[in-house]
């Protein structure tokens, strides 16, 4: 009979075992840290104080205490602590204790994900509960009952929605909401961080139109934010918020013991430097902690890769464990579904689950003992909040970080340092990008007439509101611009894209249920949505079978397959305003406004795992245009004769890889969101030339932020071209040799060490 090691003696294991011990690149442990609590503070509701104490909670930590402080004080705050650390209670308390005081007040609480503020809910009603009195929460969102909406609308002292909901059911219909904006006290907004890039921008806008309506009905509501860790919430909660805060991150919550450990799976063919797939390596350590019953979760980046872990470690659960003990939890479970996997967790009846990042945010699942995360998840913030999961509170926890050979993760695990020492990456945000602010305005007008003057929270308007009036989507008569469309703008507008063109994908793998799954921009439709492509929803694999991209629509089957694709974008790029312009070092690099044409030419098949080449079609779409924004760099015209043109273009090409990997750890952005393109005579200069291109209409800062942080960017770059074992260039680097050339890493090394002022110009 085998006799289940403790944690502590399986971390022991770990470090002495031959076939684990070889592949930890880092061992980091981080020591305990005590609570720091304050008294409950004055002005604190007696029956808030009872019912905490009946719930065994005798003080608050430092950062709640803080927090209620700041909102009597009639401040908005932005609190940032870690997973885990009781941010609930930095809102729950001041809104409960002003409508304890003022029944007739009203909260609004904004979560991204409809698990959330379920969960919420729950929380908030035990707290009711305790204190016996008549105080309504209601969720609001697609799946709420009409004949309980009417009840929220009229009833509800606290209303928790998302985003998407407050955008296209709760402002248009404002007048059916007349008693919560009437006495809106404070607008709650939980995982500020998830609100970045475009659907940060477009909430910014959904947040003028709340404040707008608020003034129209004479409230004027605190804001009350909580985060977890990023390099700028202060600026981010200001920049969604349109109005000073308060930062809270004195931290008081208490924490155990916990090893991190960076795990780099053993090189299987070394001249390719292609290394033991990251999910089987995952699967083998989480099989480890399952066989010793230590709670364990397992994080996946994908659908798929949840599912494959899934069955997997099922296995295991026939043979040692027993039934149920072993589950998935991914967007696509249904909401009972997902509700008792979290309360299986919590109880401890469920050992081990294997979850996308739908479980990163703070849905409570009780104290688990390990984390395993298949693959960097692609920021420093998203890893800290990953890892939270485990040892919640007092209890010694370990996190594996499995790497896979991606350049990403290669280069994480080669630099422990950038995680464990470096601030979390910013989170940007663009509220006035001109496509994303005239859909916004078309909503308020709806809402409301605009009167003359008036701007849109301290942006000017009138030129926009002229514009509407000429395309006859607006009237203006009186000194006051109305909504004179038949349409309801809010519906056509979504807040996950910058494009109002934006492509219908159809799912018709059941053909008695075939439905509308999502929605793509056009430009990025011609490299995703190809016919063949194999699309990603929720990490499920479709094939495209077929786009008509005159009809905007897409029409997909699901696929179980083995690779994905990748198409080629023919870019021709046309600088059309220089912004910002700076010597750097050997070179110049500038900012600005470009035209982008694309024309999509061939897709490739592309192997999960080893990132090899099986295959290519071709693709016949017809080319898009995008105005946008970009950050570009030069090389001297003389390097084309000097190391000759087809190497220039190779090693160009290799470093373009590397900055596509590399520069999204710094704006923190997606892979897809920031375009790079090597171009051997760029049209405005006739130099070679490497842009890097917001993928968006109008921009949404992500190459500003390149721009000012291109010397970072490039030293890391380097970095990861030394750092890689490979000799001739390798996917973990600059790409297949294919696309590179046999030279394309020295080539590539050399132009980088130029811009650096390295390498001394060979003429």
């Amino acid at each position: 009979m085998n006799i289940k090691k403790k944690l502590p003696e399986l971390l022991d294991f770990f470090q002495t075992d031959f076939s684990y011990k070889e592949n930890i690149v880092t061992w980091k442990t981080i020591e305990e840290k005590a609570a720091k609590t304050a008294h409950f503070p004055g002005g604190l509701d007696e029956r808030l104080v009872q019912a905490m104490k009946k719930r065994g909670v005798t003080s608050l930590y430092t950062h709640q205490a803080s927090a209620f402080k700041e909102v009597q004080d009639g401040n908005s705050i932005v609190a940032v602590t870690p997973t885990a650390s009781g941010k609930t209670m930095c809102y729950n308390l001041p809104v409960l204790n002003e409508v304890l005081n003022n029944p007739s007040s009203r909260a609004l609480y904004l979560f991204p994900t409809k698990a959330l503020a379920q969960d919420q809910k729950s929380e908030l009603n035990e707290l009711i509960d305790e204190m016996e009195v008549d105080l309504k929460s209601y969720t609001y969102d697609g799946d709420t009952s009409p004949t309980i909406r009417q009840i929220i609308r009229k009833a509800g002292h606290v209303v928790m929605t998302n985003p998407d909901m407050l955008h296209s059911a709760i402002l248009p219909h404002h007048t059916k909401w007349v008693s919560l904006f009437e006495n809106l006290k404070v607008v709650v907004i939980d995982e500020l961080h998830t609100y970045r890039g475009v659907f940060g921008s477009h909430v910014a806008n959904v947040i003028r139109r709340l404040k707008r309506i608020c003034r129209f009905y004479g409230s004027d509501p605190l804001f009350i934010c909580t985060s977890a860790t990023i390099a700028n919430p202060k600026e981010l909660a200001e920049d969604l918020t349109g109005q000073p805060v308060k930062l809270i991150d004195n931290n008081g919550a208490p924490s155990g013991k916990k090893h991190f450990i960076f795990y780099n799976p053993p090189i299987v063919n070394r001249a390719l430097n292609i290394r033991r797939s990251a999910t089987l390596e995952a699967r083998k350590i989480a099989e480890e902690l399952l066989r010793n019953k230590i709670q364990t979760i397992v994080f996946a980046k994908s659908r798929v890769r949840v599912e494959i872990l899934l069955t997997y470690l099922q296995l295991l659960e026939q043979r040692e464990l027993g039934p149920r003990t072993i589950r998935g939890y991914r967007g696509g479970y249904l909401p009972k579904q997902r509700r008792e996997i979290e309360r299986g967790l919590r109880n401890g009846e469920i050992l081990g689950v294997v979850s996308t990042n739908a479980l990163e945010l703070g849905v409570d699942i009780g104290q688990l003992q390990a984390c395993v995360l298949t693959g960097y998840p692609g920021s420093v913030a998203s890893t800290w909040q990953q890892a939270g999961r485990a040892g919640r509170r007092q209890d010694e926890s370990v996190v594996f970080v499995v790497a896979s050979s991606s350049p990403l993760d290669q280069y994480m695990i080669e630099h422990p340092e950038y995680f464990f020492e470096r601030n979390p990456e910013e989170a940007r945000i663009n509220p006035d990008n001109l496509i994303i602010l005239v859909d916004h305005l078309k909503c308020a007008a709806y809402e409301l007439p605009f009167e003359k003057d008036e701007t849109f929270d301290g942006v000017e308007i009138e030129e926009v509101l002229e514009f509407l009036t000429e395309e006859q989507l607006l009237h203006f008569r009186g000194k006051k611009w109305f909504w004179m469309n038949d349409s309801f703008p809010a519906h056509n507008i979504s807040l996950r894209s910058a494009s109002q063109e934006n492509v219908v994908i159809i799912d018709q793998t059941n053909a008695a249920n075939v439905k509308v799954i999502g929605e793509m921009d056009r430009f990025s439709a011609m490299t995703l949505l190809h016919e063949e492509a194999i699309y990603l929803h929720q990490g499920v694999q479709y094939q495209v079978e077929k786009l008509d991209y005159e009809e905007k629509k897409a029409w997909i089957r699901e696929v179980d397959v083995d690779y994905y694709t990748d198409a080629n974008l023919a870019v021709q790029l046309k600088v059309l305003e220089v912004d910002k312009d700076n010597r750097f070092l050997e070179t110049d690099a500038s900012y600005g406004e470009v035209m982008v044409n694309a024309m999509a030419t061939i897709f490739k098949k592309i192997k999960f795992e080893t990132h090899e080449n099986i295959g290519s079609g071709p693709i016949h779409l017809p080319e898009e245009e995008l105005h946008t924004n970009a950050c570009w760099f030069d090389f001297p015209e003389e390097f084309v004769k000097e190391i000759g043109e087809k190497r220039l273009e190779e090693g160009l090409v290799g470093l373009a890889n590397v900055l596509r990997n590399v520069a999204p750890l710094f704006v923190m952005c997606d892979v897809s969101d920031l375009h790079v393109v090597p171009q051997i005579k760029a049209v405005h200069s006739n130099r070679p030339t490497i842009f890097l291109y917001d993928r968006y209409p109008g921009g949404i800062g992500l190459s500003e932020r390149v721009y000012k942080d291109l010397e970072i960017i490039l030293k890391e770059a380097q970095s990861i071209m030394t750092g890689c074992p490979c000799e001739q260039g390798c996917p973990s680097c600059i790409g297949a040799m294919e696309e590179t050339g046999e030279n394309g890493k020295d080539t590539s090394l050399y132009l980088v060490k130029f811009l650096r002022g390295e390498q001394q110009h060979v003429s």
